[in-house]
């Protein structure tokens, strides 16, 4: 098979990954060497200044001797197979950066033969890209589980950032959907790369050119919507892994029905806006200081749908709104519906100048919108006459539903097309990830 054929079955079998977002790494450009990561490099697959990263995803092959019923690439699935060489990936590479096609790799792969098989010729196109192509650009690789810890420490030497897929998130979804899968078998080599990212770090601290390992960090990605499993199990699954292996990034990949399996649900279309509010409650666990348990409960273990996580969690809690903007702490202004990361911490600023108007939190940021009707600004409340949870969710909910971009003069979002997909509001907060 020619060398195309195979681009085109191995990219198009991997665009179910979601994980393959970027930050972290510093290589910087050497002299005889290709690419850098170093400040114009890769960094964010949407970065600060709205620039798009681009990366070559590919599998390495998708033969694979698992069945898993969600799996596109599952063995009993009637699918083109292909492989590449280790050659051929560093190749393509290669030549797609020398064209300004790309400025690093994502490699995943479906597991051939065995873990360990298939990792080796993970981490010979790696070695072969660093020490013979001189390849010096960002490179992220998915560990396969099962493999043995010292082919996984070897190919950690040589890439930026490394991601085992937990892909789903209880035991039970596995012995359902994935009964050759175990949970061990994913967690043992999360463990070994933090392990390894910890020393790695302590060694760069007494040794100036200690050997870097994983620069970037690690991340998994979750399959949501497969399984029964609640919003709340997800989350609690997130929040576990963020604090017991430093975890970069959590993915969620919105379940799509690509079989009729009996133990899969019956879904029409991906859960898009489930998929978008764990991102939204994602943010909230690792920037706003909220845990999975505030944000949903034994009594409320699913998202309201209608209502981003941070605006459910206010009214919910009420009796703690309004509060005054102008004497506030930081904790409690980002507890605000409106006033994202950036915003409380300009209101901190800015108010040790005098007192701040309505105005000038427009100003400042703050999407008035919805935090008008959690605040007051010197006294003064703007929202709705009363603090009923009820009349506030409603008059929010109202206020979305009318394009009040068109009124208000704002840019219209490509996404205000689709409103009944994605709301104007949560658009915004998915790719700042402020509420």
């Amino acid at each position: 098979m020619d060398i195309l054929k195979k681009l085109k079955i191995l990219s198009d079998a991997a665009k179910y990954d979601v994980s393959c977002s970027s930050s972290g790494s510093n290589r910087k450009g050497k002299k005889g060497e290709l690419g850098s990561t170093n400040e114009s490099g890769i960094c964010h697959s949407w970065a600060d200044d709205g620039r798009c990263i681009s990366l070559l995803k590919i599998l390495f092959t998708n033969y694979c001797i698992y069945d898993c019923a969600y799996c596109v690439n599952r063995a009993s699935n009637d699918v083109p197979r292909t492989a590449f060489t280790p050659d051929e990936v560093a190749d393509l590479t290669i030549n797609f950066y020398k064209r300004n096609y790309i400025e690093g790799l994502f490699l995943s792969s479906a597991v051939y033969k065995s873990p360990n098989y298939t990792m080796e010729l993970l981490t010979s196109t790696v070695k072969k890209l660093r020490e013979e192509y001189r390849f010096n650009g960002y490179i992220h690789l998915k560990a396969i589980p099962g493999s043995d810890k010292e082919l996984i420490e070897k190919a950690g030497m040589y890439v930026d950032r490394m991601s085992v897929n937990i892909e789903l998130p209880s035991d039970e979804g596995l012995k359902l959907l994935a009964p050759q899968k175990n949970k061990n078998a994913i967690i043992k080599p999360m463990s070994f790369i933090n392990t390894r990212i910890k020393q790695a770090l302590e060694e760069r601290q007494k040794f100036k050119h200690s050997q870097s390992f994983v620069p970037a960090g690690q991340t998994t990605q979750l399959i949501v919507g497969a399984t029964q499993d609640s919003d709340l199990k997800i989350l609690k699954l997130s929040e576990a892994l963020y604090k017991g292996f430093k975890l970069k990034r959590v993915y969620y990949s919105a379940f799509i029905p690509v079989s009729n399996h009996p133990n899969l649900p019956a879904l029409t279309s991906p859960p898009l806006l489930r998929e978008n509010r764990l991102y939204q409650a994602d943010w909230l666990l690792r920037f706003y200081g909220y845990s999975a348990d505030e944000i949903l409960s034994d009594e409320k273990p699913n998202f309201d749908l209608a209502l981003d996580p941070k605006c459910d969690w206010a009214l919910r809690n009420i009796e703690l709104f309004p509060v005054e903007v102008n004497k506030a702490d930081y904790y409690l202004l980002l507890r605000v519906p409106g006033i994202g990361v950036r915003s409380a911490k300009r209101i901190i600023a800015a108010r040790k100048f005098g007192a701040l108007s309505y105005e000038d939190l427009k100003k400042l940021g703050v999407v008035l919108k919805r935090a008008k009707y959690f605040i007051t600004c010197s006294g003064k409340h703007y929202g709705i006459k009363n603090m009923d949870s009820s009349e506030i969710r409603n008059s929010i909910l109202f206020s979305s539903s009318t394009n009040s971009s068109i009124l208000d003069g704002e840019q219209l979002s490509l996404f205000s097309l689709y409103p009944q997909i994605l709301p104007t509001n949560d658009v915004i907060s998915t790719i700042t990830g402020e509420f």
